[in-house]
């Protein structure tokens, strides 16, 4: 009989697509009040691999991600991704966003992005927010689904995951909870 119990805290991620610098400046600060300091924050990257936002929020498209300093309880996801939208309704003009933020969850064994779209691979999780399981961590990396986003797949984005896993791992192991 299995026996349930809390799992470990994750590290917190949000993954930013934007055109305009002055609105992902600004989200990095409203992010920081709402979730804590950020840890580690990706170099900009040209987010070519789909024309998707394009036309709400124009081009050319840059992606970035950002990791929290604080760890996570992972049943807090639902409430982060409510909190991200309200944050992507600060930055709507004329029913238009300026930026995109995927909230995450990095684990030792995966990362979990939070969606409000249903779909077949995808877990409810409460008040319209899916789990989409992205990377598994097998045979020392993490490792893309057969419908993980082509950004979260890209090479460079697999070894930062890696790297932000370890860093996590360090977390876990200074607080003694591994």
């Amino acid at each position: 009989m299995s026996k349930p119990k809390e799992p470990l805290p994750a590290k917190l991620g949000i993954g930013i697509i934007y055109q305009e610098e002055r609105a992902a400046d600004s989200a990095w600060r409203t992010m920081e009040k709402i979730w804590g300091a950020l840890d580690v924050i990706s170099e900009v990257r040209p987010f070519d691999y789909t024309g998707y936002y394009e036309e709400e929020m124009g081009r050319p498209l840059v992606r970035r991600w950002a990791f929290f300093r604080e760890l996570v309880h992972q049943d807090r996801l639902t409430d982060i991704k409510w909190q991200a939208l309200e944050i992507e309704k600060q930055w709507t003009v004329k029913e238009r966003r300026l930026l995109n933020l995927d909230p995450g969850l990095i684990t030792a064994e995966r990362l979990v992005l939070a969606t409000g779209k249903n779909f077949s691979h995808r877990i409810y999780l409460g008040r319209g927010i899916f789990g989409d399981l992205t990377l598994v961590f097998s045979k020392g990396t993490y490792r893309p689904l057969a419908w993980t986003y082509p950004d979260y797949k890209d090479e460079q984005a697999i070894t930062m995951f890696n790297k932000i896993r370890e860093k996590y791992l360090r977390q876990i192991a200074d607080f003694g909870l591994i």
